[in-house]
């Protein structure tokens, strides 16, 4: 036995467990909250009010709820699944109802001391309950069409209700997350190529029920798709954002204008500075090289992930690590798909550097799941 073995075995289990941590994966999701909080100082002037002193307070909450998850037994989550699953099903229920209304959608629970968005909550729910299903569900049977049905309603049911709200960005985030925890438990490909196909075949009837009897989407529906495929086209109305984003964007160059120099954002130009545009501002900022920057801790966090997931054992534990790691990817995919014009804009947050309570809080549990599965597995 080496000496590092003997001093591990020695040490206190509660101890162990914090030097079994990922720590490579803390100091990472440090680095990108510390971005935010640079970007939040910048686009509010140089002040840590009103946005960066709150999200640096949320972040430190979210590191304490993330280390206490993380010290909890995986098998304590596996079996906790179904309860997380329906308490988030029951708080979108309850927003139908008790919702506070903000940006002419219903999406939040007012605590008093925060706003809490349940949808979120449920992208971290949703895929526990998909890993103990395929955990508990023989392998022989993952493509029977009954087995088949069962996550799909689970999909199904979070995606209803958070369209309602409405909410199109997330309900698209929970349905790809769904259908690709689907494919890596290892549902047979012909379902996906059936969806995929069905959906192609309903994005062009679509586009041929324009102007006709039976058209499918209502006239400015398909004015936010031509405004999507060519911006210019109404650059004053429905185009301003996304022209002023990608200004924003252009305007940076290689390295950027330099700290607190962007004038999109300083002058007010960039829509939604501190939460849903916020890329745009480092762009401009710090240029291609920042963007680039924070996109590869973005992809080294995703790195540890899969890493984490295919050196566990455990069948739960790897679909829950791969499972947040898809949904944290999807997460920053689309958000910089967004803003840089190539998808139209759906209101997904930049995770860990957005303002927003939810999103940093539900993400670092997450994270703590993730944690929890990587120091408790077999070993």
């Amino acid at each position: 036995m080496s000496y590092l073995e003997y001093t591990v075995k020695t040490v206190p289990s509660g101890l162990r467990k914090i030097l079994f941590l990922n720590w490579p994966l803390v100091i990472l999701l440090t680095a990108v909250s510390s971005v935010g909080f640079l970007m939040l100082y910048s686009v509010a002037g140089g002040s840590f009010e009103p946005w960066a002193d709150t999200q640096m307070k949320r972040f430190a909450m979210g590191l304490c709820a993330m280390f206490i998850v993380a010290m909890i037994p995986i098998w304590f989550w596996r079996n906790m699944a179904v309860v997380a699953y329906a308490g988030s099903i029951l708080l979108l229920l309850a927003v139908e109802f008790f919702g506070v209304t903000g940006m002419g959608a219903q999406r939040w629970i007012d605590l008093g001391f925060m706003r809490l968005q349940p949808s979120e909550l449920t992208k971290i729910t949703m895929v526990m309950l998909l890993a103990a299903y395929y955990d508990w569900l023989p392998l022989k049977r993952t493509s029977h069409p009954l087995w088949v049905l069962l996550p799909v309603v689970m999909i199904v049911v979070p995606t209803f209700l958070v369209l309602v709200q409405p909410d199109l960005g997330t309900a698209i985030l929970l349905v790809t997350a769904g259908g690709l925890m689907m494919f890596l438990a290892g549902v047979h490909w012909a379902y996906f190529a059936t969806v995929i196909a069905a959906g192609g075949a309903f994005v062009f009837a679509v586009f041929q029920s324009r102007n006709t009897e039976w058209q499918l989407l209502k006239d400015y529906q398909f004015r936010r798709i031509d405004t999507f495929l060519d911006p210019a086209s109404d650059p004053l109305g429905a185009g301003y954002h996304i022209t002023q984003a990608k200004i924003a964007m252009g305007s940076g160059g290689w390295t950027g204008r330099g700290f607190m120099q962007g004038t999109q954002s300083r002058l007010n130009f960039l829509p939604e500075k501190h939460t849903d545009f916020i890329f745009n501002t480092l762009a401009e900022e710090f240029g291609f090289i920042g963007a680039f920057s924070l996109l590869v801790l973005y992809v080294l966090i995703l790195v540890f992930c899969v890493v984490s997931a295919l050196q566990n054992k455990d069948r739960f534990s790897s679909l829950l690590i791969l499972g947040i790691g898809l949904t944290f990817f999807l997460f920053f995919a689309v958000n910089m798909s967004m803003v840089m014009g190539l998808a139209p804009v759906v209101g997904v947050p930049l995770p860990l550097v957005s303002y927003g309570g939810s999103a940093m809080l539900v993400l670092m549990v997450a994270f703590g799941l993730v944690q929890s599965a990587h120091i408790h597995r077999p070993r």
